[in-house]
């Protein structure tokens, strides 16, 4: 009995900000990577490459090389950002205290990640009760309303993100052949269309601008993984497969991702492959295949957003504890579920995000990086429990300074690049200058 009670309650993950036991790093690098292609192909991730088609006017393969260009450049940084968690066993947030310190960790970078996992979250139920609420009507002549399914939706995945990360892991095991089969047959249903006219991958045109645009738009949408993949790794057995498994997933299933959302935006002129390959076929099975995949891919990512957002809230608000975080962070993703408004205006909303998230991350990457050289040292990991990070001035001039910046720079300039590489410089250039006069006056 007593043990059947203890098995209970290890199903809700509570560690919190507490170090993972060595006992429980156990995942392997394939699982990493089956979570993160996972991860990668829905609704909401297929949009920018859709739109560097039918808003930016490029090519399928202009689309699809200039976002798959940008989308890498930010998982290479995404999966260094890793390494901490699995070296350490911590959280993605806490960890960065030791870069920004922990008063711009917790009331700056958090906030900033959490609202990024919200919107996110929000914009992939959507998409995904769109395809379903589409496909009940037009299949089954069962209409439901978005404010129904949107929230049912989001209520189920904050549960499961509240068990925690094993949750997460097995159902996207449970699941994954099935979205697979499901993207596989939307790439055949889409390159059978295209094969009959191959003119639509003509279409459109080549521009250097365009494409430098969408490829820096697909960089500051995943780039902001930086401040979350620990979170993940912090599982992993050990720092070298939580790092393969991590990259190697992002880019194989970015990669099908754009071809899926250049190709039928080319083709059919639309931002949802899952809504248009259902009307390439008639049989029902192969319907009923592709709603599952999109039920699942939204499940699935979402998985990762409501989990890495309850952990961002909860650095910044550690009295909650894991599972208050989880369900706060829930009760705010279902309700900003209920306005779909939000995806109409996905540019305009990532560009917005990207005025934080671009300068924050650049000084993420520039003190692990380029400062610590990739290595966190007991002192600092001393300070952290200890709770003497409190503060780094180099990181917040820098992160003071580049917001702005960033909205004085004109969009066909691509602001998130060229102010991610400067921040990056502007940090490591200063903080050595803070540190070689602290050196001075020490001695």
């Amino acid at each position: 009995m007593t043990n059947a009670m203890n098995k209970k309650r290890i199903q809700i993950e509570t560690i919190g900000l507490s170090e993972v036991p060595e006992s429980e790093k156990k995942t392997r690098w394939f699982d990493y990577a089956f979570i993160q292609m996972a991860f990668s192909v829905n609704t909401g991730n297929v949009l920018v490459p859709a739109l560097a088609v039918t808003a930016g006017g490029l090519s399928a393969g202009a689309a699809i090389g200039s976002t798959l260009i940008g989308a890498v450049l930010a998982f290479i940084l995404v999966s260094i950002l890793s390494l901490p968690g699995a070296r350490y066993g911590l959280p993605a947030q806490y960890m960065i205290r030791t870069m920004i310190g922990s008063k711009l960790s917790m009331y700056f970078a958090s906030p900033v990640r959490s609202l990024t996992s919200l919107y996110w979250f929000a914009v992939q139920t959507i998409g995904g009760s769109i395809v379903v609420q589409f496909l009940l009507n037009e299949f089954a002549g069962i209409q439901i309303p978005l404010f129904v399914l949107a929230p049912l939706f989001s209520v189920i995945m904050g549960i499961l993100a509240l068990i925690g990360f094993e949750a997460v892991k097995k159902t996207i095991k449970w699941f994954i052949p099935f979205l697979f089969l499901s993207q596989l047959l939307m790439l055949y249903l889409i390159v059978d269309l295209v094969a009959a006219d191959t003119t639509v991958l003509t279409q459109g045109e080549f521009s250097i601008g365009t494409c430098f645009f969408y490829g820096s738009l697909a960089f500051m949408q995943y780039v902001s993984g930086v401040s979350a993949s620990s979170d993940m790794t912090r599982y992993a057995k050990s720092p070298k497969e939580g790092f393969i498994g991590v990259l190697t997933g992002n880019i194989a299933g970015f990669a099908v991702t754009a071809v899926l959302g250049a190709l039928f935006a080319s083709a059919l002129q639309s931002v949802n492959p899952f809504v248009s390959a259902s009307m390439l076929t008639d049989s029902s099975a192969a319907i009923v295949l592709i709603a599952a995949g999109a039920i699942i891919s939204m499940i699935s990512i979402n998985l990762s957003n409501a989990y890495t957002g309850g952990y961002s809230l909860l650095n910044a608000l550690p009295f909650l504890g894991r599972v208050k975080s989880a369900v706060v962070f829930g009760i705010a993703a279902t309700a900003l579920s209920l306005f779909p408004g939000i995806v109409e205006g996905a540019e305009t909303y990532i560009s917005l995000l990207g005025a934080a998230i671009v300068p924050l991350s650049a000084v993420i990457i520039a003190d692990y990086v380029i400062v610590k050289k990739m290595n966190i040292t007991k002192d600092h990991l001393f300070r952290l429990t200890s709770g003497n990070h409190s503060a780094n001035l180099s990181a917040l001039v820098t992160v003071l300074l580049f917001v702005p910046v960033y909205f004085l720079i004109p969009d066909p300039l691509s602001p998130g690049l060229i102010v991610f590489i400067v921040a990056c410089a502007f940090y490591a250039v200063l903080q050595k200058i803070v540190t070689n006069r602290s050196e001075i006056s020490h001695n």
